[in-house]
Order: structure tokens, then C-alpha cells, then sequence
């Protein structure tokens, strides 16, 4: 049987925490952030975890 391969996208946009949680950015924050407010943009800034229905497709996609 072949190799599971990890899906590249999911590779670049995710990480694992040591717990087993799914790190995962914001979206909205590559460009049009002209019309967006200091807030806004700030608050973008900052990680999340996905949450855990997303979590099991994510986790599936980042096999080793």
C-alpha cells in the first residue's frame, strides 16, 4: 500500500499545538485593508484554533 500523502494547502495554513488542537490564521488580511479599521485589522492578527468538527477533516489532511 502506498504512502498516505499530507495535502500541501493544509500544510501551509495549519499547525498542531502540543495538545492536539488545530492552529489556523484569520482570514481578510492579505489585501483590500485600506477600507478596514485599525481595529479590525488587529484583531485579525491574532491565531485561532479551529474548531473541533473542522478539526477532524484538518487533522486528516496533515498525516504524516
Amino acid at each position: 500500500m502506498p504512502k498516505m500523502k499530507s495535502i500541501s494547502g493544509a500544510k501551509k495554513r495549519f499547525e498542531l499545538t502540543g495538545t492536539g488542537k488545530v492552529k489556523r490564521k484569520h482570514a481578510f488580511k492579505s489585501h483590500i485593508l485600506t477600507k478596514k479599521t485599525i481595529k479590525q485589522k488587529r484583531n485579525l492578527t491574532h491565531t485561532g484554533i479551529a474548531c473541533a468538527s473542522d478539526a477532524v477533516t484538518i487533522k486528516a489532511m496533515l498525516v504524516k
